[in-house]
């Protein structure tokens, strides 16, 4: 191998581990949110449109992060003991199983778009615009399907900086595909939300090609179907043991929050513009726990795998305090400055009004949510797999859901009482989860199915 765990990773490593995931998450956000913002200044119901085709479209790439999440924790797990014979193989399955889920995910969208729209309660306004924009973007989700495997394979061999760079790529290419299709410049005629879509798929196409390169040159041994030769059946169920559980639990929160959209659409356009900005700003707080996170579960599956048990608690324990820290501050700030931020996207003083009430409920949300990311990637490193999910559907639909209809609805607190709930539902899962880390259950989890060298 060209890329393995040094027997010193530890605490000092985060770092290096965490900021190219940040620069490359946020790139990310961009790509999606920069159709948002740049559509919206030539359409406010293109904002609309995207934003509700992005839901849709979120949930169904879930099935992609199954194998991906999957692919991380096992590939961190061998490395740490020792064991590099099976990444490979592990490599190879993950490629073709996403490749299979998108092709099946792609047809869902092409032939079904406009019933799944109309259940969600989709505006007649902007229906033709949401449907144009998720049927391409679905044509082209096998580049996304490849694109977050090699993510997923770079950072369980710490090569995080590489996908850092395609993402910035990626980013250029797709503001610059969007200023020129969406406002039609050399064009017969401006093409708005279908060019944002275009844009956005040839930047993920030239994002693949580059990172299919960089496989190629940095990795060794890389895939090869001589692997699956004979059909390595034992990792594939381990692979879907560990990434349906896992995906399982984000698909959860994908679909409760799929569901809340579709209260959010029964509200009017004013609060589903102002929920569009809200969400986008939020994805701001949450930037850093996401990406400290990941890092942290790459350290933490290694730590498993090498059977440091002590130093995986550790590192979990300093991995939280530095999340919530930071996402206290940001989410503070973005409350602050909510009038100003708010404004730079939108004139109308109705959404300005309602962002800044849901920008402070946020502040408690993103507590809450600090945990959860972290604690969720710890607990799935840790071979703990099947408590994240159980407790996700428990509390996101019966508390999240359930609440979100019950305030937002019934008692007519609109946007309001929908974030209200949705922080009630992070506050309560975060406390349960510090109290099953505490308890090591994790530990014993891990000891049973400890990965031999």
């Amino acid at each position: 191998m060209t890329t393995t765990f040094p027997e010193n990773t530890k605490k000092e490593s985060l770092f290096k581990l965490t900021w190219p995931i940040f620069v490359e998450l946020f790139l990310q956000m961009l790509v999606g949110n920069t159709d948002q913002m740049m559509v919206g200044q030539v359409s406010q119901t293109g904002v609309g449109a995207i934003g509700n085709a992005n839901q849709i479209i979120n949930v169904l790439l879930i099935s992609f992060s199954i194998i991906s999440l999957a692919t991380t924790i096992l590939v961190s797990q061998n490395m740490g003991a020792k064991n590099y014979k099976n990444v490979s193989t592990i490599y190879t399955l993950a490629l073709i199983v996403n490749l299979v889920f998108s092709v099946i995910i792609s047809a869902i969208l092409l032939f079904f778009t406009e019933s799944i729209y109309h259940m969600l309660q989709v505006p007649d306004a902007i229906m033709p615009e949401t449907v144009a924009y998720t049927r391409i973007i679905g044509a082209g989700l096998f580049l996304q399907a490849v694109f977050l495997t090699f993510s997923a394979i770079f950072r369980s061999n710490r090569l995080m900086k590489e996908t850092m760079f395609v993402s910035i790529i990626m980013n250029v290419l797709n503001i610059g595909g969007n200023y020129i299709l969406i406002n039609g410049i050399g064009l017969p005629a401006p093409l708005g939300v279908t060019g944002a879509a275009i844009s956005s798929n040839i930047a993920k196409l030239v994002g693949v090609v580059i990172v299919v390169c960089l496989f190629v040159k940095k990795i060794k041994p890389g895939m090869s179907l001589k692997t699956l030769r004979p059909f390595p059946s034992a990792m594939l169920k381990r692979l879907l043991f560990i990434g349906i559980p896992s995906g399982g639990e984000t698909l959860s929160w994908t679909l409760s929050q799929t569901v809340t959209m579709g209260f959010v659409n029964l509200c009017g356009a004013v609060v589903i513009t102002t929920r569009v900005y809200a969400v986008m700003f939020a994805m701001i707080t949450y930037l850093y726990s996401n990406a400290i996170s990941q890092s942290s579960q790459v350290l933490v599956g290694y730590m498993i795998g090498a059977r440091e048990y002590d130093n995986a608690d550790r590192r979990v324990k300093a991995t939280l305090r530095s999340s919530v820290l930071v996402s206290f501050c940001v989410a503070l700030l973005l409350f602050v400055f909510s009038d100003q931020i708010f404004g730079f996207f939108t004139s109308d003083p109705e959404v300005i009004a309602l962002g800044k009430q849901v920008m402070f409920i946020d502040i408690f949300l993103e507590l809450g949510r600090a945990v959860n990311m972290v604690m969720v990637r710890s607990l799935q490193a840790a071979n703990d797999i099947l408590f994240p999910i159980a407790l996700g559907i428990g509390s996101q639909w019966f508390v999240s859901v359930v609440l979100c209809y019950v305030l937002g609805i019934i008692l007519g607190w609109g946007l309001i009482g929908i974030w209200i709930a949705m922080a009630c539902d992070e506050i309560l899962r975060a406390a349960m989860f510090l109290v099953r880390w505490k308890r090591r259950k994790w530990m014993d989890l891990s000891i049973k199915n400890a990965v031999k060298a």
